[in-house]
């Protein structure tokens, strides 16, 4: 068994869908989010405390492990579950992020991607069989085709000559994937243009995929423009199949996009956040830095059941982020996680009640509420 995704419900006025994803590892609620684990950890946090604020799945980075420590490293141990002993659900990246996020030091070909190293300069390569190779000696539950993950504004010329190379790869890609406990998921791109969008998904049903990552925003676009791209591209997708929103992760964004059909997401936001002194809060971003906090008994977020906030002051972990103590950012992104994970299992429960469409719009009005953050 490589995955089984069960649709239970679907929300009477968005598309939202109540779910579970069964893997050998374990069962999943859907919507899930997913703390982004990079290099094979979830920053400044242990496994057993990425397990008390996620659902039990992670996201690592295939480009970023086989840079270091190496895939032959990792399989040494097993699989990536074992190197960094972590029990829950993993799913990798394939490395198409980083041919946008690396642009400056890569070079596109048919045949794969050469970059250079982000430090030392020597030349790599990575292909769609190379990217699924590491991707099976990592051993995760869940492996991405290789793409490219185009600008949002490039040019509808480039963007239709990505979409089809990309599509070549995925084909590629699906003919030497070799893991029979392993699923492996197809990413629709397209940017702006509905017609490549819906050329790119038709594309990846006809070559078949255990789900099905909508890709190429969060780069740059507004809010409204990935809501429409997210509204277009969701009729494309089968109904029977997981759906993976990539790079998606603030609260408001998480709530849009589960109300525009979307299953599963990852960011690295709350983290990063955290570590730049803010959190989320039922009242929206707070700046834990602010002078306003010096002297505060308040927890971070009155409503939140997490240990952060049952046990340590505003003033204390202001005190931390200003005397530069990893603690608090440690304390932070606890915190943080914890938060999604909360706001996630409450979009579940109300998808199940029918009241989804009023718990969003509800939500949001208490979030985007001004703040000192």
């Amino acid at each position: 068994m490589s995955l089984i995704f069960e649709k239970l419900q679907t929300c009477p006025d968005t598309r939202a869908r109540l779910g579970r994803l069964t893997s050998a590892r374990g069962s999943f609620p859907t919507p899930l989010f997913m703390p982004v684990g990079t290099q094979a950890t979830v920053k400044t946090l242990e496994p057993a405390e990425v397990g008390a604020v996620s659902e039990g799945m992670i996201l690592a980075n295939t480009y970023h492990l086989w840079l270091q420590p190496g895939e032959e490293i990792v399989a040494k141990h097993g699989t990536l579950h074992d190197f960094m002993n972590w029990n829950g659900g993993l799913l990798t990246d394939s490395g198409g992020y980083q041919v946008f996020s690396l642009s400056k030091i890569r070079e596109i070909t048919e045949e794969g991607v050469h970059f250079r190293h982000h430090r030392s300069g020597r030349p790599l390569f990575l292909s769609p069989e190379k990217s699924l190779a590491i991707q099976n000696r990592l051993g995760s539950d869940i492996a991405m085709s290789f793409d490219e993950c185009p600008p949002f504004d490039a040019s509808r010329a480039y963007m239709e000559a990505s979409v089809e190379r990309t599509l070549r790869w995925a084909k590629r890609g699906r003919d030497v994937h070799a893991r029979q406990d392993q699923a492996l998921f197809g990413i629709v791109q397209g940017g702006p243009h509905k017609d490549l969008r819906r050329r790119s998904a038709e594309g990846l049903l006809q070559i078949g995929f255990d789900g099905y990552a909508v890709g190429g925003l969060s780069v740059g676009e507004s809010a409204q423009e990935r809501n429409e791209a997210l509204k277009w591209t969701e009729q494309f997708l089968p109904e029977e199949k997981p759906r993976y929103l990539m790079g998606v992760g603030t609260p408001e964004s998480l709530l849009e996009s589960i109300a525009r059909g979307m299953d599963l997401f990852d960011c690295v936001h709350p983290t990063r956040l955290a570590r730049h002194g803010a959190a989320y809060t039922e009242q929206g971003r707070l700046s834990v830095k602010a002078a306003v906090h010096a002297d505060s008994m308040e927890p971070l977020d009155a409503g939140c059941g997490c240990k952060v906030c049952r046990h340590y002051t505003r003033s204390y972990l202001r005190h931390l982020l200003k005397a530069e103590e990893w603690l608090g950012k440690r304390l932070l992104s606890y915190h943080n996680l914890y938060f999604l994970k909360r706001l996630m299992a409450r979009a579940r429960d109300a998808i199940a009640a029918g009241t989804f469409d009023t718990f969003r719009t509800e939500f949001l009005k208490r979030y985007r509420q001004k703040t000192d953050g």
